[in-house]
């Protein structure tokens, strides 16, 4: 009985690994180095299926609200790829590291985490009305 139940187990196990769906990532990270305020600041991560069976991506969650992903609703055929676009807003000043959680159906990672890093260096205001002024009071 014991031996049925692990030659079942193992058989059902086989065929559960053979229809796995499996994500890999291009790249886990992307450094965008120093930017000016306002500059665009958007990357793309491509994510592939290597999977026999269709890859889902059910969420794209980011670190905090500076950060904007945008990634695509419809099942990812075995051996295609998609984009996930995460947005950073470089109005924000200084240093910035941020993650975004993907979470899928992957067998292997149901959730992976991708990273953005970067700094966002303040654009001088373009202000004329400080010249060297002299005011007389009392006149």
């Amino acid at each position: 009985m014991k031996k049925s139940f692990l030659s079942l187990s193992l058989i059902c196990g086989t065929i559960v690994l053979a229809n796995a769906q499996e994500i890999k990532f291009e790249k886990m990270e992307h450094d965008f180095g120093t930017l000016k305020q306002d500059a665009p600041c958007q990357v793309n991560f491509k994510v592939t299926n290597t999977g026999k069976a269709p890859l889902i991506l059910a969420d794209a969650k980011p670190s905090c609200g500076c950060t904007t992903p945008e990634f695509p609703k419809e099942p990812i055929a075995p051996g295609k790829s998609v984009n996930i676009s995460v947005k950073y807003d470089s109005h924000r000043v200084g240093p910035f590291d941020k993650t975004v959680t993907v979470t899928s159906n992957a067998i292997t990672s149901p959730e992976t985490v991708i990273k953005i890093k970067g700094s966002i260096d303040a654009v001088p205001t373009d202000n004329h009305d400080h010249e060297n002024k002299t005011i007389e009071l009392g006149k």
